[in-house]
């Protein structure tokens, strides 16, 4: 199973708040205020984030953080690789080298499948689906 830490689902929280505000600017108070996420690290988050191309900052007054690509093109294993192992540790209830190197343990189709669900589950899922729908206005 591939889990991801503290430091990756508040990166993904940073970036959800964006992906929710399409063409907006916001200001890393705001979105520290919105995600309850410390200032300075929402600060740090923005600029790796920055610096990996997936948000881009504008300086000055009136100034913020906005997506820097379409939301539907940005997935979350993309954000927590920044942050993360995205390699899954052996889960192998007899020990590490045991599954791979003869027969396999009890648990490794399980655990194999796990972890390649949870894999595609952040390969698959795109910060679109925090982009609200399109209210009609009759």
């Amino acid at each position: 199973m591939f889990v991801y830490g503290k430091t990756a689902s508040n990166a993904i929280a940073v970036m959800s708040y964006l992906a929710g505000r399409p063409g907006e600017v916001a200001g890393s108070s705001e979105i520290a205020e919105a995600r309850k996420i410390s200032h300075a690290l929402t600060a740090k988050l923005l600029t790796q984030l920055s610096a990996a191309g997936l948000v881009r900052g504008q300086p000055g007054p009136g100034g913020g953080y906005q997506l820097a690509k379409d939301p539907a093109e940005i997935n979350l294993l993309g954000i927590v690789s920044l942050f993360e192992q995205t390699e899954a540790p052996s889960l192998c209830p007899f020990g590490q080298g045991w599954c791979g190197n003869g027969d396999p343990c009890p648990l490794h189709e399980s655990l194999l499948s796990l972890q390649e669900r949870s894999r595609a589950f952040l390969e698959n899922t795109r910060l679109s689906v925090f982009v609200p729908a399109l209210v009609e206005v009759e």
